[in-house]
């Protein structure tokens, strides 16, 4: 089906691909794996045709799908045999309700009326559509606007569907709903699926195989279970059976429940760390009482009361679109409550400003893109220093020990994900806020970069920083979290230790909660230093 020979491509003098060989079979789910800067978002823009014609850079060697070769094929050609989904709908989407997006593609092909508004039932009964119809695509769920994109891209009936980490931005329940209809497509469908993620646990079972990406290694085309020992880090999953002692890695957590024994044996008469919420003889650093945000004649957050205390972290978890986002700019100041009153520090970070502002608290969006203000990396962190008033090249002092390789003269949109939310870490924590919010802080991020945010977070509450950060990354939260507040629909459902909630939730529960179950072990580090340790 997709045919790649001898593919080399060079991005400003510097190779990304090398003589790359790859025979992917018809009706087969592929997942493109491997750490950041290894040339997975390259190798879905050379499938698609994007690469060079728009990225720019220097392609040789030949692409075929179905037996078609893309020189001998036009744009249009060459859009019905494969068709991509972005990691963000939004940045595709050209029209407001989900009807007249998923006919667009087809309109602008010059589709017969007929013919158009046959194939336009046919996808949204396929993706489960049909109370979203006539939706403006601004209300959606991330979710459903995956579903919407997916849809979008089948109208053409192509051979091949690219995703680019298609689950980063889902919450664990619309990434499985989107991962179950992926895995129709390949089934009913026949259709080839290729997709780019550094999530893999949930994917790893719907894979036929694994192509594992890493630079300055030849690409391997794996099984599933061959391929996790190829990577930097491996899962949850296959951590948890090398401590029980077994050599093939199971994929799903009920594959792995079945042969654990050996794991909970190890772990009798010992106990999971307790995480301190807080100390009640110490009054929290946060607190907010009765936060009630609306906009407009929506009512955004209802009656929002929590506290944090000082040197830990609090995770929000919730579906897409229930409010996480919403909270932590209102924590920062931006969104002025209906009702309620918010203290950090003793401090209204609503009435706060500049310098005064950042040294109470400090906030890094979905994208950190949208922190920076220069052309190059020193001239960030300069401006950094002069803002906040800090000591000249404190930011750049931080930069170092965050993402040590990043140069100086390099554009600060250039640098990948990892290093973007270093330099944007390094630009807060310059001027020593009291209080640290992220907003998906490991959305695009490799193992290793996810790996060097933990320990970088751990620093930052052990030097007394209090940290919330929104995300659905469930393996982050059981990881570092004292505590767990769950929003649906801008309330709080559920609000307590990071071991009461991860282990009460089918949605947000960790693989070692879920595997472990009910023991209240919530990650494989907690579990490996209990073993380590060998007392209780």
């Amino acid at each position: 089906m997709i045919r790649l020979e001898n593919i080399s491509f060079e991005y400003q003098n510097k190779p990304v691909h090398q003589n790359l060989n790859l025979q992917i079979r018809e009706g087969q789910l592929v997942l493109i794996v491997g750490p950041t800067g290894c040339g997975k978002s390259t190798l879905i823009g050379i499938i698609n045709g994007l690469v060079p014609h728009f990225t720019g850079g220097s392609l040789s060697g030949s692409i075929s799908i179905d037996g078609i070769y893309s020189h001998n094929a036009s744009p249009q050609e060459w859009s019905h045999l494969v068709a991509t989904v972005s990691q963000n709908p939004d940045d595709t989407f050209v029209a407001q309700n989900v009807e007249d997006e998923i006919v667009f593609g087809m309109e602008t092909h010059g589709f017969e009326p007929s013919q158009m508004w046959k194939r336009l039932e046919e996808v949204i009964d396929l993706l489960g559509l049909q109370n979203l119809r006539t939706r403006e695509l601004a209300t959606l769920s991330g979710g459903e606007k995956q579903r919407v994109a997916i849809a979008s891209a089948l109208t053409l009936e192509p051979k091949v569907l690219l995703l680019d980490e298609p689950t980063s931005a889902l919450d664990p329940i619309a990434a499985d709903e989107i991962l179950t209809v992926l895995h129709r497509l390949v089934q009913d469908l026949g259709i080839t699926v290729l997709i780019s993620e550094h999530r893999i646990e949930r994917i790893l079972q719907h894979a036929d195989s694994v192509l594992v990406l890493n630079q300055d290694e030849a690409p391997k085309l794996l099984s599933p279970s061959e391929s996790v020992f190829h990577l930097q880090h491996k899962p949850a999953i296959t951590q948890l059976a090398e401590l029980a002692g077994i050599s093939q890695s199971p994929l799903t957590v009920s594959e792995l429940r079945k042969s654990i024994e050996p794991l909970r044996q190890m772990l009798a008469g010992k106990t999971p760390p307790l995480r301190l919420i807080q100390n009640k003889d110490i009054a929290p650093i946060l607190l907010a009482e009765s936060i009630t945000l609306q906009k407009e004649d929506n009512e955004i957050l209802h009656d929002i009361s929590f506290d944090c205390a000082q040197g830990t972290i609090t995770a929000l978890m919730g579906r897409n679109g229930s409010g996480k986002t919403t909270l932590l700019h209102t924590l920062m100041g931006d969104n002025v409550p209906k009702s309620g009153s918010i203290e950090i520090a003793d401090e209204n970070p609503a009435v706060l400003v500049g310098q005064e502002l950042l040294k109470v608290v400090s906030i890094i969006p979905q994208n950190p893109s949208d922190l920076f203000l220069c052309d190059r990396v020193a001239d960030e962190c300069k401006l950094s220093d002069k803002l906040r008033h800090t000591a000249l090249g404190a930011t750049r002092s931080l930069l170092a020990l965050i993402s040590p390789h990043v140069e100086d003269n390099q554009h600060p949109r250039d640098l990948s994900e990892g290093q973007r939310l270093g330099l944007a870490l390094a630009i807060a924590l310059a001027a020593n806020p009291k209080m640290l919010l992220l907003d998906e802080p490991t959305r695009g991020l490799d193992s290793h970069g996810k790996a060097e945010l933990v320990v970088l977070l751990k620093k930052c509450v052990a030097a007394g920083q209090t940290v919330i950060l929104a995300t659905h990354d469930v393996e982050l939260v059981a990881e570092i979290a004292n505590q767990v507040i769950v929003l649906s629909e801008g309330s709080i459902v559920a609000n307590g230790p990071t071991s009461e909630i991860l282990t009460n939730s089918n949605a947000f529960s960790s693989i070692t909660a879920r595997a472990l179950a009910p023991a209240g072990w919530l990650s494989v580090n907690d579990v490996r230093t209990a073993l380590d340790r060998g007392g209780s």
